[in-house]
């Protein structure tokens, strides 16, 4: 197994001068050497091919005993110094201090074709910042993770990819939902795949403790290894790096809205600095439209990282970050025009992919109303966001009266849409086809081009729920069956057609579909 290895990330930044893996604070260092634990019984469950090829092994490097003791913590590859990473958070708000990668071990660095990938581990043991914690992972959550990442990926959305899945023969205890029942489940570790997984709080953290000696070289080595378009390190420099890093947030929060997905833990910890979905625990995609669901029950009361507030904590979290760079820029001035323009492209990213998911390719004034009375409608009723705007392509102009039976399918209870609703859906319906008038493609154009945008398979929650619970049984079939699928989720795949479906009613109210937590 021969891969191109590079040790930027270890050679380049302060690492911790404490080789012990005790729980502690970890002043003046970006990263904690740290061996990953070894498994009892490792068996490999599934593998990308595209990830695979991505940092250049092929089939047969995966099915070596090497890989699959690499990627479950078994063995070190030579040549390399695993670490953990230090970083700091607010959560839910809060500040929350030293955090760091408490279930995470990055592994290497690979480069391959002018492209460079950090490789890691979730779940292969403690670190310095496991805080209480063991370090571990359960199967249920990180075939989440592993089927979360790869299917963010083919969705067109700015995403960390995932390797390998893997069983490591353990046990281990965990509270699903906190409520004072641990139970053993099946240990399993995922093989995680970035260019970087530096967080906004790899920024917090030298900030709060007032090291600008590290600040500035963590700043000065991102810059220069991921965003060296724009120069060399200067005050100008940061400023730029800034609005960038504000410009990749803004969009991937773009992609999550248009797609319906709801993150459920935008703590600053689990902001990327480059743009990219990272942490995948409590997501999930809306069944019915619905700015105020959020699938994570720690967030149940107070509903902070809802679907409709996401775009908001994006911006606040760019706040925090804008404290910590602050000392390495001094232009207050400079930088809150960055944050305002977050807001205001916001706006106008946002009209701009609704109209997409609309088929509206000019831009008319009135189009704001038409968006607005359309997401008032659709939270009138339970609605399934995915179908809806899937089944909408097929609408042709001229032929309101038939929109209706177009979209019935989307409807949780049909049944509701009679009298005043029935009515308000007719009326937006007649507005949309004389909107669509305005334009000059052809519905076979348009529903192509809708067709692009609004994705037909999502991994709702019951799906990756039904394939715990095969995998819980020994069943690992329904994993590769969703891989799959997911690969082309804007593709038709008649065969597939069973999961263009809404969210059946058993999944409802059961904990893994509707009801998430942290640990999940």
């Amino acid at each position: 197994m021969k891969l191109n290895i590079k040790n930027k990330f270890t050679t380049q930044l302060p690492a911790d001068s404490n080789l012990e893996n005790s729980r502690r604070q970890v002043a003046e260092a970006c990263f904690s050497y740290v061996t990953p634990k070894s498994t009892s019984n490792p068996e490999l469950l599934h593998v990308s091919p595209e990830m695979l090829s991505s940092i250049g092994l092929t089939k047969s490097d995966a099915e070596s005993e090497t890989f699959l003791k690499i990627m479950t913590g078994n063995e070190v590859l030579e040549h390399t110094n695993p670490y953990a990473m230090c970083y700091a958070g607010h959560q839910f708000g809060n500040w929350a201090g030293q955090l760091g990668d408490g279930r995470a071990i990055n592994l290497f660095e690979v480069e391959h074709d002018q492209k460079s990938w950090v490789v890691q581990l979730k779940g292969a043991g403690e670190t310095p910042y496991s805080r209480s914690a063991d370090g571990l992972a359960v199967l249920r959550s990180s075939i989440r993770e592993y089927l979360c990442s790869e299917a963010m990926h083919h969705l067109g959305v700015p995403t960390t990819r995932a390797l390998s899945l893997a069983l490591t023969g353990d046990q281990v205890l965990r509270d699903v939902l906190y409520n004072g029942n641990p139970d053993y489940e099946k240990g399993a570790i995922v093989s995680r795949v970035s260019p970087s997984f530096l967080r906004f709080g790899s920024y917090e953290i030298f900030a709060a403790r007032q090291d600008h000696k590290n600040l500035k070289i963590l700043v000065d080595f991102t810059i220069n290894e991921h965003f060296s378009h724009l120069g060399k390190p200067s005050k100008e420099t940061y400023l730029q790096f800034f609005a960038e890093v504000s410009r990749r947030t803004l969009q991937m929060i773009i992609h999550w809205q248009r797609i319906g997905f709801v993150h459920g833990v935008m703590n600053t910890d689990n902001m990327s600095i480059l743009g990219l979905t990272i942490d995948y625990g409590p997501y999930g995609w809306l069944e019915g439209f619905d700015f105020g669901w959020t699938p994570n029950t720690t967030d149940n009361q107070h509903k902070r990282y809802r679907y409709g507030n996401q775009p908001n904590i994006g911006l606040w979290n760019l706040y925090q970050l804008a404290n910590a760079l602050y000392p390495l820029i001094e232009d207050a001035k400079a930088m809150e025009t960055i944050l305002e323009t977050y807001a205001t492209d916001f706006e106008t990213e946002s009209l701009k992919m609704m109209r997409s998911k609309l088929g509206l390719q000019s831009e008319v004034d009135s189009d704001t109303s038409l968006i607005q009375d359309l997401e008032d409608l659709l939270q009138l009723t339970e609605t399934d966001m995915t179908i809806f705007f899937r089944d909408l392509g097929a609408f042709k102009k001229g032929h309101a009266s038939e929109g209706l039976t177009l979209i019935k399918d989307a409807f949780y209870n049909p049944i509701e849409v009679t009298g005043s609703l029935n009515e308000k859906w007719n009326t937006w319906l007649m507005r949309y086809s004389e909107r669509l008038e305005m334009e000059t493609v052809s519905d076979v154009e348009r529903k192509d081009q809708m067709n692009s945008v609004n994705p037909k398979y999502v991994l709702r929650n019951y799906m990756a729920q039904l394939a715990i619970d095969d995998a819980d049984k020994g069943d690992y079939h329904l994993i590769d069956e969703l891989f799959q699928l997911l690969k082309q989720p804007y593709d038709e795949q008649p065969e597939h057609e069973k999961w263009f479906a809404k969210r059946p009613e058993w999944a409802r109210h059961k904990v893994g579909c509707s009801m998430l937590s942290c640990s999940s």
